[in-house]
C-alpha cells in the first residue's frame, strides 16, 4: 500500500509519530529505530514531497520541529485507516491466543535486538 501510494513504510511511521505541535527531528530517529543519516535522507524527501515541513524553535534555536503539511495530515489519515484495517482483519483470522503468542514472540525478538545493539555500542565490538 505504502508504495502504491509513492511512500515508504519509513514514511508511514513518521506521519504517524509527528506530533500536531511538532515534534522535535531528533526523537524521530530513536522512536523509529534508525540511523541518523537515513533519518535525514528520509525527512528530506518527505518534505521535497510536500508531507512534512521543518521550522526551528522558537524556544530553543537548536531545536529543529517537524510538522505535518495539510497533505501530510491527509496521507497520516490514509496509513491510521491502513493500520486500523490491517489490525481489524488480522484479528478476525486469529484466536485471543494466536494473538498473545505472536506479540509475546515479537516482544522477545524486540528484546533481543535491543539487547545485542546496546552490548554492542557498549563493547564497540563488531557484529
Amino acid at each position: 500500500m505504502a508504495a502504491v501510494e509513492g511512500m515508504t513504510m519509513s514514511y508511514g511511521f513518521i506521519l504517524m509519530i509527528v506530533e500536531k505541535e511538532g515534534t522535535p527531528s531528533t526523537q524521530l530517529g530513536p522512536k523509529m529505530g534508525m540511523e541518523a543519516t537515513s533519518l535525514s535522507r528520509t525527512i528530506n524527501a518527505m518534505e521535497t514531497d510536500g508531507l512534512i515541513r521543518r521550522s526551528t524553535s522558537s524556544k530553543d534555536k537548536r531545536i529543529t520541529l517537524v510538522y505535518l503539511t495539510e497533505l501530510g495530515v491527509q496521507k497520516r489519515k490514509m496509513v491510521k485507516q491502513f493500520i486500523l484495517d490491517f489490525n481489524n482483519k488480522l484479528t478476525s483470522r486469529l484466536k485471543k491466543k494466536e494473538l498473545e503468542g505472536f506479540f509475546a514472540v515479537m516482544n522477545a525478538l524486540d528484546e533481543s535486538v535491543d539487547e545485542i545493539v546496546s552490548n554492542y555500542k557498549n563493547n564497540n565490538e563488531k557484529l
